[in-house]
């Protein structure tokens, strides 16, 4: 039986995830909403897979992806999100991701993806491989987010979601003067003048 630790911080989507999952035989051995509660439960548990949202309050899924790996290489996880492929998947799958699905495929794509990845396999969609082809096939340059590093990248969004140098720092465990650095680094490699560019720019790209 694949045990599954699921990682989300909408209560709702966690049930009808644990209901789903039970019906194919798999079974739920912890649930968590945070970063640390996820890094903790799986501590506990020993879970298979691990379904982890992108984007949590504290340690984002990103830094969460990796330290989980930094804990135990063999363990499968499969990011689980809402956001865009394109916008985000390639940064999952590079810091340490074994697949990608996003929420609006959940209930076709997810059980062959948990599966898949059980084995020791990857995953990602038909419409994801196809653009990755493109991507490979045009030789596309990145677009200015994707040369952010992960840190860089999860400040971005939450100033984009209206949150202060002051609260991110907070959050993240941080000092407010390492926040500020990453928002100018931020800045720079975006081109951006202040907030409320990387605010506009956020919503243009589908990041927030």
């Amino acid at each position: 039986m694949i045990k599954v630790l699921i990682a989300d911080d909408h209560m709702l989507f966690r049930q009808g995830l644990m209901k789903l999952l039970e019906e194919e035989g798999m079974e739920v051995v912890a649930e968590a909403s945070t970063g640390p509660e996820t890094l903790e439960r799986a501590r506990e548990t020993d879970p298979d897979i691990v379904l982890l949202d992108v984007s949590m309050p504290g340690r984002g899924g990103l830094e969460t992806v990796q330290a989980l790996k930094d804990r135990n290489r063999r363990l499968g996880i499969l990011m689980l999100t809402g956001h865009p492929e394109d916008h985000y998947a390639i940064r999952c799958l590079k810091g340490g991701a074994d697949g990608y699905v996003t929420k609006d495929n959940a209930s076709e794509q997810l059980i062959a993806a948990i599966r898949r990845v059980s084995n020791g396999g990857k995953y990602i969609s038909p419409s994801l491989a196809e653009q990755l082809a493109l991507t490979l096939q045009h030789d596309l340059g990145e677009v200015p987010h994707e040369s952010l590093s992960d840190r860089e990248f999860q400040v971005m969004q939450r100033i984009a979601s209206g949150e202060t140098v002051s609260e991110i720092a907070e959050a993240l465990c941080l000092s407010v003067k390492t926040i500020s650095t990453y928002r100018a680094r931020v800045l720079r490699k975006l081109n951006l003048k202040n907030n409320a560019e990387i605010m506009q720019y956020a919503i243009r790209e589908e990041l927030v």
